[in-house]
């Protein structure tokens, strides 16, 4: 049963609580001034009626009015209360009332202006609202105005007053100014371009603004100029031209873009002309293909746009003769543009580089049937191209504008260009040269001979002051005296055009330069060989020789010698002699096999067959190792032609000493045929016997094989048990590698890589050592069942702690494996203590090793 009672106090008849709020009561009376007792009173209540609630709210608000928790709780629960009411419901006035009630008391709590604000944005009360946030900012101090703004500008967002936004806005920029591009982005939503176009142009010229977005000065510059070129008659009061020609004088990289958004902006405002203007302007000046790409295509664009209007407003309105003319004019001025495009993409490159040579070349191409063009595009670029900046070769200008005058007939021009072309400071010698070459083909091809060799002897005067050919402080003028190249022309002029002495005098004068190469020293010496001035020639050759060191000179004393040679065969043995030791006097081994035979050929045809031999001696020791086996074959050869077969046996064996272990496999083989031949058979055995320690069984089964053939024919048992014993010798002998085991079982069990986890591919885990155990005993087990039956089956080894008397029982034991020993081991063995056993050492079952079976 629930009790009411009235409380007895006079200054409150009215006040009605339950039993259950005596304690609190009682609290409260006790403790009328602590929060405390007034939450855990009110939170007892919450689920009470809600003017009950308010009531005990006011109460505890009329003792402790300075009480924030206390007004947050009773102006959230009073919102709360009237949340699901209609805006117009006299109890949401009742709340803001007793909002204004806290806020004598409250006005520096943003979190209450707040949640006040957000209430009155939710009544839609626009001008109460307004007012409202003016109080909030005015009332709180300035380092908590950033809480306000934010709900305030959503607010001034959320309705279409974009006068009072803006007045908002401006104040809130005064307090941050790096939200200015939100500001502009309300301005361009709102349709007040004008004004964002200002506030965009004052952020750009701040140096010190930082982007909350993250954007660059050249993305808020690109904002610009796009907000201002697409919009020019929303845009009154900047200066849009000066704007973006400052842009291209800031942003270098950027041309393309800029010059594009100008020319919009010039089209966005009727003026095409002004717009075309700019364009030409652009593309005269642009300096890289990609900013010219974008506006040759946005000019080439405009022209299309251009056309195509004027063509929709002829069909609109009816053709008219004026109108024909103009559409006529723009098809023409669109056609010239693209016809222009090659010849304004390489004016672009030559801006980039105007020393480009071969983009010269090109320019001149594209002026192809227009005379005029082309002597001006040459005449600017001889005058243009510095020959020390030069990308190319500068001199094929001049003698390109020379041909083009030779062309069209005009050769007192052609010579004119020329010899200008013979004045100027080229950075290589050999470009001038290549002009007075040019010179002289000019006159050739006229048949002008007698002044094509006046020219080429002028190029190749002395000069007042000599200066070495690569002294690169001197002039060329002063250093194209020294120039192999017209030096060549000139002795082919002189060959064909002039007399014997003056082309001797020429090879003479080049020799003395030190300029001659091998070729031209040959070429001297077969010109005056065809005029009969042998003696004359081979002191040409003497000549070229001193001037080079090998290996240049090999050409130089092949071809002497050959020459002297065939011209004095062995008249002049002696000198010849001498000729081939001062050619072979530092020969090095590359080039020491062609004169040895030369000189070996010599001596067999001239001279004695033992001088002819020692040259080939001393030839298999001059040239590299990889010719001394052809070197030895030839040997071989000429000397069983000169002295017989038997003469080569020094031969063979000297070269089983030098050559490699293949070589010299193969020269075994061929020695061991040829005694065979002779019916020296012991003496074919020897040899096998002595290649047979450089044949490893595994690799060289031809050896084998061969000699066993050998022994079957010639030989008999003791002998072909002789070879397999060197045999199982030699195999014995290659085994003793550490590695030997593991790549026998490898090559038993077909594996190609070496290792020994390729035994069990696949099974890279498991233990190496473990797979050798068992390809051990699988090799083991194979060797037992392969030996013949022994009267015994155990293998008799002798341990290592045997005593004395065991040894000897041992001994006495059959091993049907022991090898019969003639009368002098029997002999060797009665000199033994009676005591004493003789010990063998037994090898290893050769199934181990992988070996062949034993025939």
């Amino acid at each position: 049963m629930v009790v009411m009672a009235r409380l007895s106090r006079p200054e409150r008849p009215d006040l009605v609580f339950e039993e259950e709020d005596l304690p609190y009561e009682e609290e409260i009376m006790r403790n009328q001034f602590s929060v405390k007792c007034w939450l855990r009173y009110i939170e007892f209540k919450q689920g009470s009626p809600k003017p009950r609630l308010n009531q005990l709210y006011e109460r505890a608000l009329k003792l402790l009015p300075c009480s924030y928790k206390l007004w947050y709780r009773y102006l959230k629960a009073r919102r709360a209360q009237v949340k699901h009411r209609c805006v117009t419901d006299p109890a949401y006035e009742d709340v803001n009332n007793c909002h204004e009630r806290a806020f004598v008391f409250m006005h520096k709590m943003p979190r209450l202006w707040l949640d006040y604000c957000q209430f009155l944005m939710d009544q839609g009360r626009v001008t109460h609202t307004r007012r409202t946030f003016d109080r909030a900012l005015r009332a709180l101090p300035i380092t908590q105005h950033s809480r306000i703004w934010p709900l305030y500008l959503r607010f001034l967002r959320s309705h279409p007053l974009p006068e009072t936004a803006v007045r908002g806005y401006r104040r809130f920029l005064k307090l941050s100014p790096e939200s200015a591009e939100e500001y502009i982005e309300y301005l361009k939503s709102s349709d007040r371009l004008d004004e964002a176009a200002q506030r965009l142009a004052t952020v750009v010229n701040d140096e010190r603004f930082v982007s909350k977005a993250g954007k660059s000065n050249y993305q808020l510059w690109h904002e610009l100029c796009d907000l201002i070129s697409q919009n020019p008659d929303k845009v009154q009061s900047l200066n849009v031209d000066a704007i973006i020609r400052g842009g291209l004088t800031r942003f270098t990289d950027q041309l393309g873009k800029l010059w594009c958004s100008l020319a919009d902006y010039y089209i966005r405002s009727g003026h095409f002309e002004k717009a075309r203007d700019v364009y030409e302007e652009a593309i005269r000046t642009v300096m890289t293909v990609r900013d010219f790409t974008q506006v040759f295509d946005s000019y080439a664009q405009f022209e299309e746009s251009m056309i195509a209007a004027k063509m929709e407003t002829a069909s609109e309105l009816g053709r008219e003769e004026e109108d024909d003319v103009d559409l006529e004019l723009r098809l023409a001025r669109f056609e010239q543009l693209i016809s222009r495009r090659p010849l304004l993409l390489n004016s672009v490159l030559l801006r980039q580089n105007p020393h480009h040579v071969h983009e010269w070349h090109k320019r001149v191409a594209l002026h192809q049937g227009r005379p005029r063009e082309i002597i001006n595009t040459y005449t600017e670029a001889v005058q243009t191209v510095d020959p020390f900046k030069a990308t190319g070769k500068p001199h094929t200008l001049w003698v390109a504008f020379a041909k083009f005058y030779e062309d069209n007939g005009q050769l007192d021009d052609a010579r004119v260009i020329l010899e200008k072309a013979t004045k100027v400071n080229f950075k290589q010698v050999d470009d001038l040269a290549s002009v007075w070459c040019q010179c002289g083909e000019l006159e050739l091809r006229h048949e002008n001979y007698d002044e094509a060799l006046r020219l080429l002897r002028k190029a190749t005067a002395l000069p007042a002051r000599r200066a070495e050919y690569f002294d690169g402080s001197e002039p060329v003028q002063n250093r194209v005296y020294k120039s192999l190249k017209v030096w060549s022309m000139l002795a082919d002029l002189e060959e064909s055009l002039g007399t014997f002495q003056s082309t001797k005098a020429v090879y003479d004068r080049i020799l003395d330069l030190r300029i001659a190469t091998p070729q031209i020293v040959i070429n001297y010496a077969m010109f005056l060989e065809e005029h009969k001035y042998f003696e004359e020639s081979f002191k040409a050759y003497e000549r070229g020789i001193s001037l080079f060191k090998w290996p240049n000179v090999s050409d130089i004393w092949s071809t002497y010698l050959t020459k002297f040679i065939a011209r004095y065969g062995g008249r002049k043995l002696e000198r010849a002699r001498d000729l081939f030791e001062q050619a072979l006097d530092g020969c090095p081994p590359k080039y020491a096999k062609t004169l040895y035979l030369l000189y070996a050929q010599l001596e067999e045809e001239w001279g004695l067959a033992r001088h002819a031999m020692a040259v080939y001696e001393r030839a298999t020791r001059a040239v590299e190792p990889a010719q001394q086996y052809d070197m030895f074959n030839i040997y071989i050869k000429r000397a069983a032609e000169i002295y017989g077969v038997t003469h080569t046996r020094g031969i063979y064996q000297k070269a089983i000493e030098v050559l490699s272990d293949e070589h010299a496999r193969e020269m075994c083989l061929r020695f061991a045929d040829m005694e065979c031949k002779l019916g020296e058979i012991d003496r074919a055995r020897a040899i096998y016997s002595f290649c047979s320690q450089i044949c490893d069984p595994r690799t060289t089964g031809a050896f084998w094989q061969t000699w066993k053939d050998f022994e079957v024919r010639h030989g008999n048992e003791d002998t072909i048990k002789e070879m397999l014993r060197i045999r199982r010798s030699v195999q014995a002998t290659y085994n003793t590698q550490v590695n030997f085991m593991a790549s026998q079982m490898l090559k038993v069990s077909g594996s190609a890589t070496g290792t020994v986890s390729d035994l069990a591919p696949g099974q890279s885990g498991m233990d190496d050592m473990k797979l050798l155990e068992q390809r051990a005993e699988q090799l083991a087990a194979e060797a037992e069942r392969d030996q013949p039956l022994r009267a015994q089956s155990k293998i008799l080894f002798v341990r290592s702690d045997a005593s004395r008397e065991e040894l000897a029982e041992l001994a006495q034991q059959v091993n049907p494996e022991e090898i019969q020993l003639g009368e002098d081991e029997d002999e060797d063995e009665m000199d033994l203590e009676p005591n004493e056993v003789r010990l063998e050492q037994q090898s290893v079952p050769a199934a181990v090793f992988g070996s062949l079976k034993e025939d």
